[in-house]
């Protein structure tokens, strides 16, 4: 069959990796969401609107909604059903998760220069501001997620990693740079538990040796060199995001 024979709206990309159905329908559902212009605080369709309206069943529907509550994209309120998540934060972060697609390499990019920016800001300031009890704070925090990487518990690592690098932002004593870095680590935490299934790929133990860099830079009350490692550190999970998105959603 030659390409003026395929059907219109049939495509002919090679079928990517299996992925589950609940993953496929969370989404479905963001998009659904967009689609429909649903602002946060609005009431969304029930589950059974949601299954008939995305050809699923209830049953996946119904783990897709755990996956998105969870995150903090929609809440369930017994006996009233679903709505979408007005839980704005200091910067409107509901309005971020409205145009956010978490599988999605472009936004991924735009998170991950977003970050640059702001984490790269915050380290300079946190070589020059940092008190003791946070520099201490940051060094904990590494360990944490050093130990998280050498036991196997990526639990663990995971809470060190977002400990790290919240008290730097902490230590940076600019309470926008707090809420933002913030908020976009939980927009971050989207792309893995949705598209990635919770887990990046090889990354950890340079990450490890990235977060002491970053540690020993700030300790040294060098602003530059701080950056420096963060912008690298950032840099390489980016590039573990883009092999993992590119792998397990696109088969390539």
């Amino acid at each position: 069959m030659d390409s003026s024979s395929v059907p219109t709206g049939v495509s002919t990309r090679e079928p990517g990796p299996y992925r589950p159905g609940y993953e496929l329908v969370a989404e479905q559902i963001l998009q659904l969401i967009a689609e429909l212009e649903l602002r946060p605080g609005d009431r969304m369709p029930t589950e059974n609107e949601l299954a008939t309206r995305l050809g699923s069943s209830r049953t996946v529907v119904r783990e897709a909604v755990k996956i998105l509550s969870a995150i903090g994209r929609i809440r369930a309120q017994k006996g009233r059903g679903l709505y979408v998540s007005d839980d704005e934060g200091m910067l409107g972060s509901a309005r971020w998760g409205g145009f956010f697609h978490p599988t999605d390499l472009d936004h991924v990019y735009m998170l991950f220069e977003f970050r640059r920016v702001q984490e790269t800001a915050a380290s300079r300031l946190a070589a020059t501001r940092a008190t003791p009890p946070e520099l201490r704070a940051i060094e904990a925090a590494a360990e944490t997620c050093r130990q998280g990487h050498l036991t196997g518990q990526v639990a663990l690592f995971n809470r060190g990693d977002d400990d790290f690098h919240l008290a730097i932002a902490t230590a940076s004593h600019n309470n926008f740079l707090i809420a933002s870095v913030r908020e976009a680590r939980r927009l971050q935490y989207q792309s893995t538990t949705i598209g990635l299934h919770g887990s990046v790929g090889g990354h950890a133990a340079e990450a490890t040796e990235e977060h002491a860099a970053i540690f020993q830079a700030i300790r040294d009350g060098d602003p530059e060199a701080a950056a420096r490692a963060t912008a690298i550190h950032l840099d390489n999970t980016l590039e573990d995001y883009r092999r993992e998105i590119q792998r397990r959603v696109f088969g390539e």
